[in-house]
């Protein structure tokens, strides 16, 4: 729970090239949002949350979408595009369910392998710097990467039941150890200051409204919704606990949707129920939703101490960034798990999830490849994520909703005429 949103504020700040002082004012948001929607699904008041055991983080899709904006049109786009697509959800919620069929574990599991892929290549950035850059590919960084995942390997080679899902944090302070002991940290921008701190709002200034720029996120605001409807029923039966999903799924969207409307206010990505505390909650039989409750006090503790976010905030990008690469690409093999529950011995199924994968991964393996094309239609072109969920999905009811419907009408009026 706290791996997750260092590594998702660092990668914004690398990215972007943030300040230090905006880096540890947005890593305190993180942790303080983290915490109120863990206690918002995890309590459910009144009709926002399912009173499960989830925690809610910052990361995955909808960072690297957040980023893309941001790059081409600015941070007050892309704070105006979280806070449109979180209302976004409100709209579409009555009508989701409706939707769900169209968004079945083939397009899902392909949005998440192109997701998987950006961000193991957003962190590796984090380690190597940006090509042609000073100090690009510098082999203390590579090194410490390097080592980093290492150290996260040997913990969970060493290690078993909790102290296991623990590795990658291990790891992470290990990373940081031996950075201190090489000289790669710099603690200038850790002292000062009082020792509590509120999350600043509106961090880079009034959010722009611009429904263009915000339909990436829109577009996966609707496979999230899937995605969150897998989470809720699969959470339940671990926890042993009865649902009716049609109550149920629609209280973790809410609840994802008011904490990521108010992450918007506090510069931050869509907010996303967490799915690895779902195999946590397998692993360590611990069932009771209060035990999430508690990791969210616990994280908005942090997020008010500013000490230990600015203690945080001087990990070295290299660190963070090996750190990245393996939980990034986690993500990469839960998008091939689903696919392979999606039925690819199906001739269709392998071609719509090809075309999705190679039009979604063109503009992640050739950077600037829609250069020519106007702004409008760039930004759209060159969301990989969103260009893959589209196309995955489109495909998909064209191949096994439209086509079958087609060939059953023409059949029949063959057997109509026959008679």
């Amino acid at each position: 729970m706290a791996a997750t949103p260092i590594s998702a504020m660092f990668l914004m700040s690398a990215t972007l090239g943030l300040g230090a002082e905006l880096t540890v004012e947005l890593l305190s948001a993180a942790f303080v949002l983290s915490g109120v929607g863990s206690l918002i699904q995890s309590l459910g008041p009144w009709k926002f949350g399912p009173r499960l055991p989830f925690v809610m983080l910052p990361g995955g899709a909808p960072l690297i979408l957040f980023l893309s904006i941001a790059e081409q049109h600015g941070l007050r786009t892309a704070t105006g595009a979280v806070i449109l697509t979180a209302a976004f959800y409100f709209v579409v919620l009555p009508v989701f369910s409706r939707l769900l069929r169209f968004f079945p574990a083939l397009v899902i599991g392909t949005m998440i392998v192109i997701v998987g892929v950006n961000l193991v290549k957003v962190g590796a950035v984090l380690v190597t710097g940006q090509p042609g850059t000073p100090g690009f590919a510098d082999p203390r960084d590579l090194g410490l990467g390097m080592a980093t995942i290492g150290f996260t390997v040997a913990c969970y080679l060493l290690f078993t039941g909790i102290l296991r899902q623990l590795a990658v944090m291990m790891g992470l302070l290990a990373g940081t150890a031996l950075a201190g002991v090489l000289g790669a940290i710099d603690t200038s921008g850790a002292g000062g200051g009082g020792v509590f701190s509120l999350p600043e709002p509106m961090p880079f200034g009034s959010p722009v409204f611009n429904l263009v720029a915000a339909l990436p996120l829109m577009l996966y605001s609707l496979a999230s919704m899937a995605e969150a409807t897998g989470q809720t029923v699969i959470n339940a039966e671990a926890v042993g606990k009865d649902i009716d999903a049609r109550t149920d799924v629609p209280r973790t969207v809410r609840g994802d949707a008011l904490t990521s409307l108010l992450g918007g206010c506090f510069g931050l990505p869509l907010m996303v129920t967490s799915g690895e505390n779902i195999g946590i909650v397998r692993v360590t039989g611990v069932r009771s939703r209060f035990v999430t409750a508690a990791a969210g006090v616990v994280l908005i503790v942090i997020g008010f101490l500013a000490p230990v976010s600015r203690a945080i905030s001087v990990i070295p990008s290299a660190v963070v960034g090996g750190t990245a690469m393996v939980v990034f690409a986690v993500i990469t093999v839960l998008g091939i798990q689903m696919l392979g529950r999606s039925d690819l011995d199906r001739h269709t199924s392998t071609f719509i999830c090809a075309v999705a994968l190679a039009l979604g991964l063109l503009p992640i393996l050739v950077p600037g490849v829609y250069g020519h094309f106007p702004p409008n239609v760039r930004i759209l072109l060159e969301s990989g994520v969103a260009v893959g969920a589209f196309v995955a999905a489109v495909l998909n009811i064209l191949f096994h909703h439209v086509r079958p419907g087609v060939a059953a009408r023409l059949t029949t009026a063959r057997t109509e005429s026959d008679r």
